[in-house]
């Protein structure tokens, strides 16, 4: 089969397109035909050598949509969509024709997602619920989210879904543009000591709940927050360092719960898959815009593209 694969860490010149044997599944796996996988920042990182448990040479690719053709019979010819901690890390991973997987580690692909789609959603929709869940975020919740990519949109839809008030902020103004055209009340960040008033004049006494998907607001999240209040994180600057302000943090009972994808294996990733991707079915999500589709082949030129910022959200079809 044909496959990206990097057999160095540090540099993505190591990346390369490929043909590799084809996984055989053992018994209680599935082999799933990739019919459309995406490309995550964090992919790209991996090859750049940021996760040091990575075992070589690999496949990456995280996130995938495809067909079931070898494994259990009540399996065979299912469309079926994925993601987890053990692809393109310890395990090889979606950007090929074929992966090996679980037989419990993919979930039905919800009919109303093409296989584009729902290749594009994996680790931003399953970060986005385990943080809505670990930062218990149910029905009247005031929620804040911080943040205008892909995470922080899964969220503000999650949360709307389970009746929470949602609140989105951003700092770019073209972010702050589109929130607002899906239907978000939409703070403009501009200085962190503001945040705390902005925050307050929306939420009388404060959000019970700040979703901070940039990875800079944590200290001044504190003020912004309600008592008792929980702030849920994704990142951190480059060197993971912040100042917190911890009086004022545990004066008002509050608390912070870091938010990491890479602790969920396929197993798990599949049960939240097939949590939420009803919602898909009933209406209740949006249906993703905008991917830009590229053929694996050309996979190369997409992960350096990736690797310089680009915003577009990438899908890889074999």
């Amino acid at each position: 089969m044909k496959a990206l694969q990097f057999d160095k860490i540090g540099d993505l010149s190591a990346l390369r397109y490929v043909e590799v044997p084809t996984p055989v599944p053992s018994t209680d796996e599935v082999l799933v035909q990739i019919k459309a996988a995406g490309l995550n920042p964090s992919d790209v990182k991996n090859v750049l050598g940021r996760f040091p448990y990575t075992t070589l040479p690999r496949i990456p690719g995280r996130d995938f949509a495809g067909v079931v053709v070898e494994g259990p019979q009540t399996l065979i010819g299912q469309e079926v969509w994925g993601t987890g901690r053990e692809l393109g890390f310890f395990a090889d991973g979606s950007h090929a024709q074929f992966v090996k997987l679980p037989a419990n580690g993919v979930a039905q692909k919800p009919t109303h997602l093409s296989f584009a789609q729902a290749a594009s959603l994996g680790v931003p929709y399953t970060t986005a619920w385990d943080a809505l869940e670990r930062s218990l975020v149910t029905a009247e919740t005031r929620l804040l989210v911080i943040g205008g990519g892909a995470v922080g949109t899964a969220a503000l839809a999650l949360a709307k879904v389970r009746g929470a008030q949602v609140l989105a902020a951003a700092r770019r103004p073209e972010q702050v543009k589109d929130l607002q055209a899906l239907g978000y009340q939409t703070l403009q960040l501009d200085k962190p000591e503001d945040l705390g008033a902005q925050v307050s004049a929306v939420y009388a006494g404060g959000a019970d709940v700040i979703f901070d998907t940039t990875g800079f607001w944590l200290p001044a999240s504190v003020p912004a927050l309600a008592a008792f209040g929980r702030i849920a994180i994704i990142a951190a600057p480059v060197d993971g360092m912040v100042q917190l302000p911890a009086l004022a943090l545990y004066r008002k009972g509050g608390s912070v719960v870091g938010i990491n994808s890479l602790l969920y294996g396929v197993q798990a990733c599949a049960a939240m898959l097939e949590q939420f991707g009803t919602f898909f079915d009933q209406g209740l999500l949006p249906l993703p815009e905008g991917l830009f589709e590229s053929p694996l082949a050309e996979g190369l030129e997409r992960y350096a593209e990736v690797s310089q910022g680009s915003g577009d959200k990438v899908i890889l079809l074999p």
